[in-house]
């Protein structure tokens, strides 16, 4: 039987303009206790071109420079069952409260997906339940930074994760 796995609380300051949705951390995440642990996962490298968060500075910096880019950082995913670390795993959601998200950060005019699955799951477990208002935002997919999607080079997705910037 596998265990059901938690993730984190978002990491957001209160004027983000921008929120970036995994599906839940990696199990080299969850042991390390923040997101994107993985060394190989490119998100911290994105981050560090795009905004200047410093990719090997530990995580409360990682945390702040985000927040001051005006970057919030969450999952889908409070709580799945997930054997392993493949996304396509992923069953039993229980999504995170994105009403009281949205609530408590009005300034957000944009969400990235980090991913397919976390567009997916985000559409079919949160998105039913959203005020219209959340719903006139710009939502978009942007190529996944996990090491088990290398189809995309490093610039090639670092080129796509540009549209951030203009939201800022």
């Amino acid at each position: 039987m596998n265990p059901r796995i938690t993730g984190f609380p978002p990491v957001a300051g209160e004027d983000a303009r921008v929120l970036v949705l995994g599906t839940m951390p990696s199990p080299a995440s969850l042991a390390a206790g923040f997101y994107y642990a993985h060394p190989q996962n490119q998100f911290w490298r994105i981050m560090e071109a795009l905004v200047g968060v410093p990719a090997a500075a530990p995580f409360a910096v990682r945390a702040e420079g985000l927040k001051r880019a005006r970057i919030a950082l969450w999952d889908v995913c409070r709580t799945c069952i997930r054997p392993g670390s493949a996304d396509a795993e992923i069953r039993a959601v229980e999504p995170n409260d994105f009403i009281s998200f949205f609530a408590r950060h009005p300034h957000i005019r944009a969400v990235f997906f980090n991913g397919t699955t976390a567009e997916r799951l985000f559409r079919r477990h949160v998105w039913p339940h959203l005020p219209e208002r959340v719903r006139t935002l710009h939502f978009a997919r942007l190529p996944s930074t996990s090491p088990a999607h290398a189809t995309r080079s490093f610039e090639e997705k670092l080129a796509a994760w540009r549209v951030l910037l203009a939201w800022l």
